[in-house]
């Protein structure tokens, strides 16, 4: 039970570095805008802990993956604006947990077409929540920059055009590492965590 949080921990102290790794390598990360915002494999590693391990978590490891971020140069005005961009942005990836136990039982029992469904599944839940953070983060301090265009539709545009292709870049990814390496997904989680306790209840 010990080793399985120390793994537990382990893993979110690990993913979260890897996800702000993924996000500065130049050729791993392409910027499309000055104030932030790029399409890369940084998600990848937040929706991995997610679907290993749960809600629990992926929140803590987008919430650290945040912060990172923030200690790292990241473009804020004031502090709520930070907090909306950054904490919570990052934070609401970990709720493609939900769809941990299902992906885990459809890859379980071969069932590709289920499997497939629930892993895009969770990472659109994520990536929708976080372009909700950014799109009213863009409306509430970012409207001087809309120019002539409507404050939501430049929100909207500038948020969408990377966190779409994100999106499908990050669901692709996943699809394809835990269909070539099921372990990744099945080895550990919060659901066989859950099944120890009651395991150790029983007895």
């Amino acid at each position: 039970m010990r080793n399985n949080r120390v793994l537990f921990l382990v893993e979110i102290a690990i993913f979260s570095a890897m996800a702000l790794l993924l996000d500065i390598i130049p050729f791993l990360s392409f910027k499309l805008w000055a104030q932030g915002g790029s399409i890369s494999f940084a998600m990848i590693p937040i929706f991995l802990v997610a679907l290993r391990w749960g809600v629990k978590g992926g929140v803590l490891a987008g919430l650290l993956f945040g912060f990172y971020q923030i200690l790292t140069g990241a473009y804020i005005l004031v502090p709520i604006q930070a907090v909306l961009d950054y904490i919570v942005a990052f934070g609401v990836l970990g709720l493609a947990g939900i769809f941990a136990r299902t992906a885990k039982n459809a890859l379980q029992k071969k069932h590709m077409t289920s499997f497939v469904t629930y892993v895009s599944l969770g990472v659109f839940l994520g990536s929708l929540l976080r372009f909700i953070a950014h799109f009213y983060a863009g409306i509430a301090f970012f409207s001087e920059m809309a120019g002539d265009q409507t404050v939501w539709v430049y929100s909207l545009v500038y948020n969408g055009s990377y966190m779409l292709p994100g999106f499908v870049l990050s669901a692709i990814v996943l699809c394809m590492l835990f269909y070539k390496q099921p372990r990744l997904l099945l080895g550990t989680g919060s659901s066989n965590m859950e099944d120890q306790k009651l395991k150790h209840h029983a007895n």
